[in-house]
């Protein structure tokens, strides 16, 4: 375990991001045990101009102002960083060497940035923990005085069709893998990747915040509106979009089991709120629900899905929601991944749409408390205090493995 040090995060996602956040639940794990500086993401020039009414804008405009001061704290240990500075959008410059030219000076005047706010703090001897900032975190190790670096991989983010990230992703990406002391993932498919580069790379698995879902530690009552709804319930809670989800899956499962009532809790993109799915009489849209409500509508559902589409996005994708249907006690199909593997003894994984029909079957025939709380049991343990372990051992061995 690593404690008493003083760690240095930065990443993709503000501080003030409203959605889940790997990046913000291991810096505020960090914090019990070491100082740590979160360092938000520099707006860009675009977003400097126009995005000045977006909330999630304002305390790095108004730290571009001299509104607000750039270090804020948020606990004893944790501090949160705006650099005083703006970002040029450079990623979709198709010239390598005027990218690179250009990545480098802001590299380093990023680095500065950070430099004057440890100086501040009085930093020593700091760990950086890079989550997924590829481009300006590529030079950090050549401009700050880092004892460790570690790269955190969540997401399959250069094989992404936005043009930010693969135009120059790759290559980026390869360099700063090669750079990092030791790189951790989600997921299996991101380690192999990452071991043809590092062979210091290693599969940490992922924390969850399970006690909000834990059925034996609360009551958590089951909605009215689900009452109201016939059973079985097949359910599904989070964003619904095409990117991820199996729309001709749905169509197929309402369309061969009249009888099973498909449940479907979260917002929709434009292509769910169009698409011929709400027409069907088993299929229930109830639309977005707060986070800690989740467990309620998880609880009425008979069995959990997690319909994916196979594509670049999720295919390496640690999914979050598993370990919170399991935690729940629910039996989930979900669709076969690399990912998924890690998950294979305690859920049922399905190639097809007949795989689907076959297995939400076979799991409704089979449930019972003893499996459920197998199932219960097995999501409690992945805890950011377990996944944080994960990540000091993998930093650990790696120097060990140089040694």
């Amino acid at each position: 375990m690593i404690q008493n040090h003083d760690i240095v995060v930065i990443g993709i996602q503000p501080w003030n991001i409203e959605i889940g956040s790997n990046c913000k639940n291991i810096a505020q794990e960090m914090a019990n045990n070491n100082r740590v500086l979160y360092v938000n993401q520099p707006l860009n020039r675009i977003a400097s101009i126009k995005g000045k009414n977006d909330p999630a804008n304002s305390d790095r405009i108004n730290v571009l102002k001299g509104k607000k001061n750039s270090i804020t704290k948020i606990t004893d240990n944790l501090w949160e960083f705006n650099p005083k500075m703006v970002l040029e959008p450079i990623n979709k410059l198709p010239i390598i060497s005027v990218f690179d030219f250009l990545n480098k000076l802001q590299s380093k005047r990023f680095a500065k940035e950070i430099n004057r706010a440890v100086k501040e703090l009085g930093f020593k001897d700091y760990i950086l923990f890079n989550d997924s900032f590829m481009f300006l975190g590529n030079y950090m190790k050549e401009y700050l005085d880092i004892k460790y670096y570690i790269y955190y991989i969540r997401d399959n983010l250069i094989n992404s069709p936005n043009p930010y990230w693969n135009t120059h992703g790759k290559r980026v990406e390869a360099s700063l893998i090669k750079k990092a002391d030791v790189v951790v993932t989600n997921s299996v498919y991101y380690t192999e990747y990452a071991k043809e580069y590092n062979p210091n790379s290693f599969m940490v698995g992922q924390g969850c915040d399970a006690t909000l879902f834990d059925y034996k530690a609360r009551i958590i009552n089951v909605p009215e509106e689900l009452n109201a709804i016939k059973k079985p319930l097949i359910g599904y809670v989070g964003f619904l979009t095409k990117k991820r989800l199996d729309l001709k899956l749905l169509r197929f499962l309402a369309q061969s089991k009249p009888d099973w009532q498909i449940v479907l809790v979260g917002p929709e993109d434009e292509t769910f709120l169009a698409s011929d799915l709400h027409a069907f009489k088993n299929i229930h849209f109830l639309g977005s629900k707060s986070p800690d409500l989740l467990p309620e509508y998880i609880k009425g559902f008979d069995i959990c899905i997690n319909p994916q589409v196979l594509n670049n996005t999720t295919i390496g994708n640690y999914p979050r929601k598993i370990d919170e249907y399991l935690a729940m006690g629910k039996p989930v199909v979900a669709t076969s991944t690399k990912a998924m593997e890690y998950f294979q003894d305690y859920t049922y994984l399905g190639e097809s749409d007949e795989d689907y029909l076959r297995l939400i079957q076979k799991a409704l025939d089979e449930d019972s408390p003893e499996l459920a709380e197998k199932r219960r049991e097995f999501a409690l343990t992945h805890s950011w205090e377990n996944n944080l372990k994960e990540i000091w051992k993998a930093l650990e061995l790696s120097q060990k493995n140089k040694a």
